[in-house]
């Protein structure tokens, strides 16, 4: 674009989920009821898994992480949506939309790399066993966790920085309803070709090897459960790994659906849908199948509940 007076964008324009006024209320209530289920999940996982001494292996420390990474990355988008849905201004500044995309991108990298890590997990604990406690070590899971958070953030630093290094002018209006590279990218009245290229290999690379990862994985853990003879162990070993084959089904094939679509079909609704899909639905989706699926969570639940409801009965008590 050829340069010439302009004025630099300093704040930025969300449409939303869609721009109709009579809508604005009712996705309130919706997004509202999705963030408080979000929520609720997410830190009952987070509890259950810090404080029952039952979940205290390696599979339950990296579901904690994946609540944490799902509330996280909820938070950072839910908030700011649903004030946008009751206000006449869906404005954000250039610093708040830097910092929403940055925050993001770290926790959507480190779910992509989570799973993953996950479902190495799960490999090790089927096909072998008996190294188990050594291969996944509590140093180990510590430190696949911290290079997980470590590369999410570099990557974050990168990718936005890439983003916003960029000049924004005149048009500053995101079809979206948040900050996101692509939306922003399109605004830009400067060279997009490096910002295109950091987010094409980062993008790439991330979902390329999370992909192999979980695939390879898998497929081992399948070639193992037809090894085990008796039918009971093959349905405890596929009950094992049942709820994360979900959670891995529903995340990737919502991203498979958002790139591989012809670019003929494209359309920036299917694409806002499908983030809603992948940035909150699924984050309150996860800890339904994790724990509806999972007879530690339910009993540690139970437990939980018990034990609270114990300890506030002993209170009043004490009161009266």
């Amino acid at each position: 674009m050829a340069h010439g007076n302009f004025t630099r964008v300093t704040e930025f324009i969300l449409t939303g989920v869609s721009e109709r006024p009579d809508l604005q209320i009712p996705l309130f209530f919706v997004f509202l009821v999705i963030y408080g289920l979000t929520v609720t999940g997410n830190l009952s996982i987070i509890t259950l898994t810090s404080v029952d001494s039952r979940l205290q292996t390696p599979m339950y420390f990296f579901l904690r992480h994946l609540a944490i990474i799902n509330l996280g990355n909820s938070t950072v988008i839910a908030p700011k949506m649903l004030i946008n849905f009751l206000g006449k201004q869906h404005t954000t500044s250039y610093y708040e939309c830097a910092i929403q995309l940055g925050v993001f991108l770290v926790f959507i990298v480190a779910e992509v790399l989570m799973l993953a890590v996950m479902a190495y997990d799960h490999y090790v604990a089927i096909c072998n066993p008996l190294l188990y406690t050594a291969v996944v070590s509590r140093r180990i899971c510590f430190l696949l966790a911290s290079l997980t958070y470590l590369y999410s953030f570099c990557t974050s630093i990168v990718t936005s920085s890439s983003v916003f290094s960029m000049t924004y002018c005149s048009s500053n209006v995101i079809n979206h309803f948040y900050c996101d590279t692509v939306p922003l990218l399109a605004l830009s009245c400067s060279d997009t070709s490096v910002p295109e290229a950091v987010i094409f290999m980062s993008a790439s690379t991330n979902l390329m090897f999370s992909i192999i990862t979980v695939v390879a994985s898998y497929f081992n853990i399948v070639l193992s459960i037809l090894k085990i003879r008796s039918s009971e162990g093959r349905k405890k070993a596929f009950s094992t790994c049942a709820s994360h084959m979900t959670a891995v089904s529903v995340f990737y094939g919502t991203l498979l659906f958002m790139y591989l679509q012809p670019q003929t079909n494209h359309s920036m609704g299917a694409d806002k849908m499908a983030s809603v899909f992948y940035t909150l639905v699924i984050a309150m989706l996860n800890p339904m199948i994790y724990s509806l699926r999972n007879n530690d969570v339910k009993a540690a639940l139970k437990m939980f509940i018990r034990n609270t409801c114990c300890s506030l009965n002993h209170s009043s008590f004490k009161t009266l």
